[in-house]
């Protein structure tokens, strides 16, 4: 059990006479936000006991269905709220907010948790005098409820050749620019804001921080996303391909690692000017793209992304500063040396996605893997051993790799690995079981 001593000092935002609850959140599998309201007089309680959920809920589909956790008699996971990632919530008066950390009741088996995947990979760095640093990006789409469009909605924005446009004509109700605003003031580390590529398509722009942070800071964006837009009639999502004309927002994710305050990946006097570290945590990615395919784009949809010519990469690559890589190495050096690991999908759990790469560049720097050739040009157009291995094309492909991936199963331990091979096989299941509009469009007429 956590013990109250353990949680350190109350946080400023508990004294605020205006607060009367307390949102207390964590992530589930798949990167949703799960928790409960408190009311502020019953918070006291929460922190000494923590509160209780079925466990079941991190082994349930997106259906609602409960996969995994009759086999034990769906018994209770216990969430603690961690005090440090307190924070006044702007769009909800009254309201505080702070992530839980997951553990379980008596004897039973730990729950899986993802943001525990994120502590214990950090850990590993640690122990080797590390420590890792790292940079979401993350893409989404704003849409509208239109019962006469396709799928009932329509995009917010619809004009093409809005990339980083800003202002009015990008954002006419401000909801962005809101959100951005926001988190910046709550210290989440928000530096910037635009209009992507794709029609209503933004991006709001994350600083980098300890890896832990980091991973919290994306999936409260992702949260204050879909919330605030909620809350002005809109529907954001962070789906990988909702629309056949238009291309995929990813989740970009960029990795360093400290020594002694240092930056570890850069070296003056190195090839290139980075270290023999950065070599072996790319090369550590990159022996584990296809497992890591898996966590990165854990949804049938994100497969869509991955195809030619669509600045996500379709095979196991690195590149100077090359955006049709699995791993592009920007140019910047010095502080701002790093890898940028641009597979993931939108949809992707953050901690989930950050723990697995850790992991597989944490094997990569201990067995000082070597790292292959970088492509040039146009990865796409490559062939053969010229540009790696190619990437799963399919959810059930990327499940099949992980499961046989004995590194990152052991890393990330059979409750997360286990638990999301069951649920995702199962929603892989339901999907080839389902007749679309496509095949109705397809075949009903002619055949």
């Amino acid at each position: 059990m956590v013990q109250k001593e353990e949680l350190g000092a109350r946080p400023p935002e508990l004294s605020d006479a205006s607060l009367t609850s307390v949102r207390v959140i964590y992530a589930d599998l798949h990167g949703v936000a799960r928790g409960k309201d408190v009311p502020i007089g019953e918070f006291e309680r929460a922190i000494e006991h923590g509160l209780a959920f079925c466990s079941a809920v991190m082994g349930t589909d997106l259906r609602h269905t409960p996969v995994v956790g009759g086999e034990e008699g769906y018994p209770d996971l216990i969430a603690y709220p961690d005090l440090s990632t307190m924070t006044l919530v702007p769009w909800e008066p009254g309201l505080a907010c702070c992530i839980a950390d997951l553990h379980p009741v008596g004897e039973h088996p730990p729950p899986a948790d993802p943001r525990g995947a994120v502590r214990r990979a950090v850990a590993g760095f640690e122990e080797l005098g590390l420590a890792p640093v790292v940079g979401p990006e993350l893409e989404f789409f704003l849409c509208e409820r239109d019962p006469e469009a396709e799928n009932g909605v329509r995009r917010y924005v619809d004009n093409l050749s809005m990339v980083y446009t800003v202002g009015p004509q990008a954002d006419p109700r401000g909801v962005v620019r809101q959100i951005a605003e926001a988190l910046s003031r709550l210290g989440m580390g928000t530096f910037a804001a635009n209009h992507e590529f794709m029609n209503s398509q933004y991006e709001i722009n994350l600083q980098h921080a300890n890896a832990l942070t980091a991973a919290d800071r994306a999936f409260r964006l992702k949260c204050a996303v879909k919330d605030v837009a909620a809350m002005r009639g809109l529907i954001a999502t962070f789906m990988g391909k909702p629309f056949n004309d238009q291309g995929g927002s990813g989740f970009h994710i960029h990795f360093s690692l400290e020594r002694e305050g240092k930056n570890a990946f850069a070296d003056d006097s190195g090839a290139e000017g980075v270290s023999a570290e950065m070599r072996h945590f790319t090369a550590g990615v990159l022996a584990h793209a296809q497992g890591l395919t898996a966590f990165l784009n854990p949804t049938v949809n994100a497969y869509r992304r991955l195809v030619p010519d669509s600045l996500a990469p379709t095979h196991a690559n690195w590149g100077w500063d090359n955006r049709t890589a699995f791993v592009r190495i920007p140019p910047e050096r010095g502080r701002a040396t790093r890898t940028e690991v641009r597979v993931g999908d939108g949809s992707a759990n953050p901690y989930l996605a950050i723990a697995a790469v850790l992991f597989a560049g944490l094997h990569g720097v201990r067995e000082r893997l070597p790292l292959g050739p970088p492509v040039g040009g146009d990865a796409y157009d490559l062939s053969g051993e010229e540009a790696g291995g190619k990437l799963p094309a399919t959810l059930e492909e990327a499940l099949d790799a992980l499961e046989a991936d004995e590194v990152l199963r052991e890393a990330m331990g059979p409750q997360i690995v286990d638990t999301f091979l069951a649920v995702k096989r199962f929603e892989a299941g339901r999907h080839r079981a389902w007749v679309s509009d496509w095949e109705i469009a397809e075949y009903l007429h002619h055949l």
